[in-house]
């Protein structure tokens, strides 16, 4: 008796399917979707960004905290009199700093406020721009974000104290009812 190729075939995929199954899926439980993952694009080598731990004019070295929580770490950089920008060199100041390898030391050329992004839809008003709307008795609400204690040392006149953490966590009840109103928030960086 002569078994016909066809028939062979089909027993074998038959066969096939008896011991793996006739799906590719391995599991019938649903599996959660993996959140897409923002794309960031890849730091400089010769960049640091976070906030100044110190300074010291007398050995010409500044300390930055780069990271948060558990991962951040301080850096020690070395300056000198052709870095620019050591104004903003100021502890507690969120900064970016360029620097360039001379032998083991990372010595700092260029440091700038790293300066928040704003939101969609706000906007940034120049100095003279908010004199303005104050000489003209403008309809707004000016709010100092800065913390409390900046604000008690001096503020804009007639601005309302609502430091940032404040606002982060009470945001419905501390911001004016009006939502026609304009909002003028200012802090204290170089902006």
């Amino acid at each position: 008796m002569r078994i016909h190729p066809k028939k062979i075939f089909l027993l074998g995929v038959l066969a096939l399917f008896a011991f793996t199954g006739c799906t590719t899926q391995k599991s019938q439980v649903p599996t959660a979707v993996k959140p897409a993952t923002e794309k960031v694009a890849p730091q400089p080598k010769d960049i640091l960004k976070g906030k100044i731990a110190g300074k010291s004019n007398k050995a010409k070295n500044i300390q930055i905290i780069v990271g948060k929580g558990d991962k951040a770490k301080t850096i020690m950089l070395k300056f000198n009199d052709s870095t620019k920008g050591l104004e903003f060199a100021k502890k507690g100041e969120a900064a970016i700093i360029k620097f360039k390898m001379v032998g083991n030391d990372k010595v700092a050329t260029v440091i700038k406020p790293k300066l928040a992004k704003l939101p969609e839809g706000v906007l940034e008003i120049k100095t003279n721009e908010l004199m303005g709307m104050y000489e003209s008795s403008a309809d707004m609400v000016v709010i100092d974000a800065r913390p409390a204690s900046r604000y008690a040392q001096g503020h804009l006149p007639g601005a309302i104290s609502i430091p940032v953490p404040k606002l982060k966590k009470e945001q419905e009840t501390v911001l004016p009812a009006n939502r026609e109103q304009l909002l003028v928030f200012y802090c204290g960086g170089p902006t």
